[in-house]
């Protein structure tokens, strides 16, 4: 437990951690009822279908396609494609080439009996996620054997389009010293309602994520990893339309963190509220198994709205996702709960109340490794000043003690970076977290002082707005615009028609088989 320097209201920490809990309760409700096509396309993957058709359709999508067409998503895919091992005696991956092929519609088979069938694909399931934590224990013993960097992680994006030039990319920031490498997205990626297949040259601001992708990525830090003698850690992105479908294949592959957060999604890219909290659910069940650290989106919130004025909302939504986590059986140690260093660079006195948000969230929730997000809404074309930013962002973090550092660029309003502005912003992260490393454990903040207040205030904000949300409900509250000065619909956005209601004898056997984390 962190010694309080902000001598914070442990009662309004309480208030608000309860607050955040009735809200997920009541969300939780509602998606225990419910299921989506993206959920029933990952249980396909989960059960071995993968590949595409030749017309390039990915076999899940084919799959769920089908019973969708027959009447049957609230049954379930694991109900239909149990039943269809039975009844052909083929393997899930041959059961969904005849489909493709038009050979066979797994609806209108005649029914087995439902727990021959559960006994059926539970038994695969076993096999599958058994794959996984095997996965798990393989990082573990590459972590005790080579080692990792010293927290906070220094993080660096690549994003050329091309996985190829990315995997170049990548080796470089790790022998600079990077401890963990981002693949950014391809631009749009969370709209596409299909992962794309194979190995990808092509994308914009970004690189496609992809199973085979993931696959290239992981051998190449590997590798690299046994160069430098430390563990690097491979983050992408499960948002979106297909946020489950991602997790499941960054779980076979072995990735280490995931952005994962269905606020993202709804406020950020117009996905249907319905349709991604379901789907967040399932994809956090994954993770929490696969081990993997999420990183959730609450720096975002702070380019669209005022981050003096609204970082309530950030504290806020914190402790949504804390509760979202838990439910999903995600321990404390991989939430990577996302904050920012976004204040006006004029404002008088920024620093401080940017060390109070920071220790603030480091107080509040002791366990996680809190993912700190750079400056980026107040950057220019001026690279000296920005570097200047840059380093009191990393200099908050050292004395906070922040988990996973996304380095701020210098020339980040101007281009994607260059190998040497990666480097640039590498050893400003190493010179100053080691020249201050342990500032943080020497100093306290005055009592009533300027940093306590402002963190005090917050507190008191963001307890106000979580009560709000447990009376009004979550959905409510998204419709009002206010997190991130962004209003959506319950009924609108992207994937809504994706959403069904379980029937009676629907069933996913991975959620039995990962929640809890697999300890």
């Amino acid at each position: 437990m962190y010694l309080s320097k902000l001598n914070l209201d442990q009662k309004l920490i309480h208030s608000s951690r309860n607050a955040a809990k009735l809200i997920a309760d009541d969300v939780q409700k509602f998606i225990d009822e419910h299921t989506t096509t993206s959920t029933e396309r990952t249980i396909a993957r989960l059960l071995g279908v993968d590949g595409v058709d030749e017309i390039d359709k990915p076999l899940p999508n084919v799959l769920v396609d089908n019973i969708k067409e027959g009447g049957g998503l609230e049954r379930g895919i694991a109900y239909w494609l149990g039943n269809a091992i039975i009844q052909t005696k083929d393997s899930p991956q041959e059961i969904a080439e005849k489909v493709a092929r038009g050979e066979l519609d797994i609806t209108r088979l005649p029914a087995a009996n439902e727990v021959t069938i559960k006994e059926t694909i539970y038994k695969i399931a076993e096999e599958k996620v058994e794959k996984i934590k095997n996965n798990r224990q393989k990082r573990e013993e590459l972590i005790d054997t080579l080692g990792e960097g010293k927290k906070p992680y220094l993080y660096v994006i690549v994003a050329t389009g091309n996985i190829y030039e990315d995997i170049e990319q990548a080796k470089s920031a790790a022998r600079q010293g990077a401890d963990v490498i981002a693949v950014i997205r391809t631009t749009g990626q969370s709209l596409l309602d299909y992962v794309p297949y194979g190995p990808t040259t092509e994308g914009f601001g970004g690189t496609y994520a992809t199973q085979e992708n993931f696959k290239l990525m992981r051998k190449a830090l590997d590798q690299v990893g046994e160069e430098v003698g430390r563990y690097i850690r491979l983050c992408n992105y499960c948002s979106g339309l297909c946020m489950p479908e991602i997790a499941a294949m960054g779980a076979l592959e072995r990735l280490d963190m995931m952005l994962n957060d269905a606020l993202y999604g709804i406020l950020f890219r117009d996905i249907n509220m319905q349709r991604t909290l379901i789907d967040q659910y399932f994809s956090r069940v994954i993770n929490g198994y696969a081990g993997i650290i999420i990183n959730t989106g609450e720096d975002n919130y702070l380019t669209t709205d005022d981050a003096v004025e609204a970082a309530h909302t950030v504290l806020a939504s914190q402790f949504i996702n804390e509760q979202f986590a838990l439910k999903a059986g995600i321990p404390e140690e991989q939430m990577g709960l996302g904050h920012a260093f976004e204040m006006d660079p004029e404002l008088e006195n920024g620093f401080l109340y940017e060390l109070a948000q920071a220790q603030m969230a480091r107080e509040i929730f002791p366990n996680a490794p809190l993912k700190y997000m750079p400056p980026t809404k107040y950057m220019t074309g001026n690279i000296f000043k920005g570097h200047i930013q840059d380093a009191l962002f990393n200099l908050v973090a050292i004395m906070t003690n922040q988990g996973i550092q996304l380095l701020g660029m210098l020339t980040e309003a101007i281009h994607t970076p260059h190998l040497h502005d990666r480097y640039l912003s590498i050893e400003n992260a190493k010179y100053i977290f080691n020249n201050v490393k342990d500032l943080g454990n020497e100093i306290s903040f005055k009592d009533g002082g300027i940093i306590q207040s402002r963190a005090h205030t917050v507190l008191k904000n963001a307890e106000e707005l979580l009560n709000e949300i447990a009376e009004k409900g979550l959905l409510s509250t998204i419709e009002q615009g206010r997190f991130g000065g962004v209003k959506r619909q319950r009924t609108g956005g992207k994937g809504l028609e994706g959403v069904a209601k379980k029937d009676s004898g629907y069933f996913n056997p991975f959620i039995q088989l990962m929640v809890g984390g697999g300890k």
